[in-house]
C-alpha cells in the first residue's frame, strides 16, 4: 500500500515536471500562430499554453468577448486588438458601427491589473477610455493607436499625466480632435522612460518647449516621429538632443534656412549614426537633400509618402541609399524615378507607390508598367508590392513576377475600374494567372482591372498559400468565387466590392467561413434571403448586413460575415442588422 502511494506520488511529480517544462518552452514562442498550434496538440499543452501566454492577438474584437478571453488566459500582459472592417478606411462603414474599447478595458482592469501593452487598430476610443486606461494599470508601458477614432488631445494628455512607466506612445493615422497642442507638457518632469514617440499625424501645433525638454530627458529614445508643425530649425535642435535615434520622422521641409542654419542641420544629421528608418519629409525639396546624405547610407526604410518628389529629386536621394529594403513613394516620381530605384536599390524587398491625387481624372503624371518593370529587373529580392497606376499589361506583369518570384504580397491597383490590357485590349486574367502560378508563397493578393472568371479559376488552382484576397470591380459570375473558396485552403480574409456576385457565391462558402476570420461583400448582388439562409445554416457565424437609407428591402447592401465564440453582438446600431 505504501509502495503504491509512493509510486503515485512519483508519477504525479513527473507529470508536474513535464507540465512545467512545457510551460517554459511555450513561453519562448513569439508568434501567435505558433501559440495557437501548440494549444491544439493535447490537453496538457492546452493547459500549459493557457498559463504561459502573456500576449494575445485578436483580429476581430467581436470574435470573442472580454469575459471569454480573460477566462481562457489569466496571465496576459500584452493585447493587440483589431476592430472595424478594413473598408472603414474608405468610409464604407457607419461612423457608429461599434468596436468600442471601453468594455475591454473594464474587463482588463479587473482581470489583468498588470497589463503593460495595448495595441489597437480601427477601434473606437474615447477620451474617457484613455483616462480610465491611464489610471487603471500602474505598470502600463505601451500604447499604440492606429486608424482609431473618437478621442482628442485631452485623452493623450491623460496618458502623459498618469502613465509613469510609459515607453511607447504611437499615434498613427487616427481621427483625432485637436483641442490643444499642450498635451506634451503633461509628462512629469521626472519622466524619462520613453523609447518611442510618434505623433506624426496629429494636425495641431505642439508645445515645442515641452517636446524639447521631453526628448532631452529620455536618453533611451529610439524612435521619434513629429508632425509637420515642426520646422527644420526645431528638428535640428531635437537631433542634437537625441543622436541615438534609430527611427526618425521629420516635420516640414519648407522653411528657408540661412547658410549657417543649413550647416547646423547637416552637422546634426551627421552625428546621428544609427538612423535606419526615415519618414515625414513633408514638402521636401532637393535643396535640403545634402543635409540628409549623412544618414542615407545606413537607411533600410525610406517613407516618402508625404513628399511630392519629382523623378529628378528621387534620383538624387536614392544615389546615397544603397541598403534600402523598404521604400514608399508617391506616383509623382514617375517611371524615371522608379528606374532609379531599380538601379540604386538592389536589396529592396518592399515597394509601395501611392497616388498623389487618386481623384484627379485628368492626371498628367503617374507611373506605368515601365517603372514597375525597371524595379523588377534591378530588385530581385522584392517580396511586397503595392502599386497604383492608370493602366497595365498582361505581358508586363508576367515579366515582373518572373523577375521577382518570391512575392508574398502583390497588390496591383489599376485606378480605372474594369481597365483591360491597354495594349491588347484583352482582360487582365493572364496577368494574375502568372502571379499565382509563379509566386508559390503568395499570401496576400489584390485584384483590379478587367477580369473574368478565369482569374478566379487560376487563383483556386494555384494560390494554395493565399490568406487575404481583395477584389473590386471584377468577375463575371458566381462561379469565380466558388473556385476561390473551394481551392484556397489557407484563406482567412476575403474582401469583395462592386462585383456581380450574388447569393450563390455567398452560399458557396458554407463549409469554409468557420475556418476564416471574415468575409466582406459590398455593392454586390447579394439578397437578405441569401444572408438569412447563411445565418440559419451556420449559427457560429455572425452575419451582419449594413443597410443603406434608400435601398431595396431585400437588397443586402454591405455584408460582413465573421466567426465568433461570443454570439451576436449587443451594441450594433440600427443601420446594422444582425441575422
Amino acid at each position: 500500500m505504501e509502495e503504491e502511494r509512493h509510486r503515485k506520488d512519483q508519477n504525479t511529480s513527473e507529470v508536474d515536471s513535464v507540465k512545467q517544462a512545457i510551460t517554459k518552452v511555450l513561453a519562448l514562442l513569439t508568434s501567435h500562430k505558433d501559440h495557437n498550434s501548440a494549444s491544439l496538440v493535447c490537453k496538457d499543452w492546452y493547459e500549459a499554453e493557457q498559463l504561459s501566454r502573456t500576449h494575445v492577438f485578436i483580429g476581430n474584437c467581436y470574435a470573442v468577448s472580454p469575459e471569454i478571453l480573460t477566462r481562457r488566459f489569466p496571465n496576459i500582459l500584452s493585447v493587440t486588438l483589431k476592430g472595424k472592417p478594413r473598408f472603414s478606411d474608405f468610409n464604407l462603414v457607419p461612423q457608429d458601427w461599434g468596436a468600442d474599447i471601453h468594455p475591454w478595458l473594464v474587463a482588463f482592469a479587473d482581470k489583468y491589473p498588470s497589463l503593460e501593452e495595448l495595441r489597437l487598430k480601427r477601434m473606437s476610443v474615447s477620451d474617457e477610455s484613455l483616462e480610465f486606461l491611464a489610471v487603471s494599470f500602474p505598470n502600463f508601458k505601451v500604447l499604440s493607436l492606429s486608424s482609431c477614432d473618437g478621442f482628442s488631445t485631452d485623452g493623450l494628455a491623460a496618458i502623459a499625466t498618469n502613465c509613469k512607466n510609459l515607453t511607447e506612445l504611437d499615434i498613427q493615422e487616427n481621427g483625432i480632435e485637436d483641442i490643444s497642442g499642450s498635451w506634451l507638457s503633461c509628462f512629469p518632469e521626472s519622466f524619462t522612460s520613453l523609447e518611442v514617440l510618434n505623433f506624426a499625424n496629429v494636425n495641431s501645433e505642439v508645445d515645442f518647449d515641452a517636446l524639447e525638454k521631453l526628448v532631452s530627458r529620455c536618453k533611451s529614445l529610439k524612435a521619434l516621429k513629429v508632425n509637420k508643425s515642426i520646422s527644420l530649425e526645431q528638428l535640428q535642435k531635437l537631433l542634437v538632443l537625441a543622436p541615438q535615434l534609430v527611427d526618425l520622422g521629420t516635420g516640414s521641409f519648407t522653411q528657408e534656412l540661412t547658410d549657417d542654419q543649413r550647416a547646423e542641420l547637416e552637422s546634426a544629421f551627421n552625428k546621428c549614426k544609427n538612423i535606419h528608418k526615415l519618414s515625414g519629409l513633408w514638402q521636401a525639396t532637393a535643396l535640403y537633400f545634402p543635409a540628409l546624405s549623412p544618414v542615407c547610407a545606413n537607411l533600410t526604410f525610406l517613407n516618402l509618402s508625404y513628399a511630392t518628389l519629382g523623378s529628378s529629386e528621387l534620383v538624387k536621394l536614392l544615389m546615397h541609399c544603397p541598403l534600402l529594403k523598404r521604400l514608399w513613394v508617391l506616383d509623382t516620381v514617375e517611371d524615371r524615378g522608379l528606374e532609379a530605384v531599380g538601379s540604386s536599390c538592389p536589396l529592396l524587398e518592399e515597394l509601395r507607390v501611392f497616388p498623389a491625387d487618386p481623384f484627379d481624372e485628368e492626371i498628367t503624371y503617374g507611373v506605368t508598367e515601365a517603372g514597375f518593370l525597371a524595379v523588377s529587373h534591378g530588385c530581385p529580392r522584392l517580396q511586397y508590392v503595392l502599386y497604383f497606376c492608370q493602366a497595365m499589361t498582361n505581358a508586363a506583369v508576367a515579366t515582373i513576377v518572373r523577375n521577382c518570384p518570391n512575392f508574398t504580397c502583390f497588390r496591383l491597383c489599376i485606378m480605372n475600374p474594369g481597365q483591360p490590357d491597354y495594349v491588347t485590349n484583352e482582360p487582365m486574367d493572364e496577368a494574375f494567372g502568372a502571379v499565382v502560378k509563379t509566386c508559390t508563397n503568395l499570401q496576400r493578393l489584390s485584384l483590379s482591372g478587367l477580369l473574368t472568371d478565369l482569374t478566379f479559376e487560376y487563383i483556386g488552382q494555384y494560390a494554395k498559400n493565399l490568406e487575404l484576397l481583395s477584389v473590386a470591380f471584377a468577375g463575371s459570375s458566381d462561379w469565380g468565387i466558388q473556385c476561390v473558396l473551394r481551392g484556397c485552403p489557407k484563406l482567412r480574409k476575403f474582401e469583395i466590392r462592386d462585383c456581380p456576385f450574388g447569393d450563390a457565391a455567398l452560399l458557396s462558402g458554407l463549409d469554409k467561413y468557420e475556418s476564416m476570420r471574415s468575409l466582406w461583400m459590398s455593392a454586390c448582388n447579394v439578397t437578405m434571403d441569401g444572408c438569412k439562409l447563411l445565418a440559419s445554416k451556420k449559427p457560429r457565424l455572425n452575419v451582419e448586413v449594413i443597410k443603406e437609407a434608400e435601398s431595396d428591402d431585400n437588397q443586402a447592401d454591405k455584408v460582413y460575415v465573421y466567426r465568433t465564440v461570443a454570439g451576436p453582438r449587443k451594441d450594433a446600431p440600427p443601420s446594422v442588422i444582425t441575422l
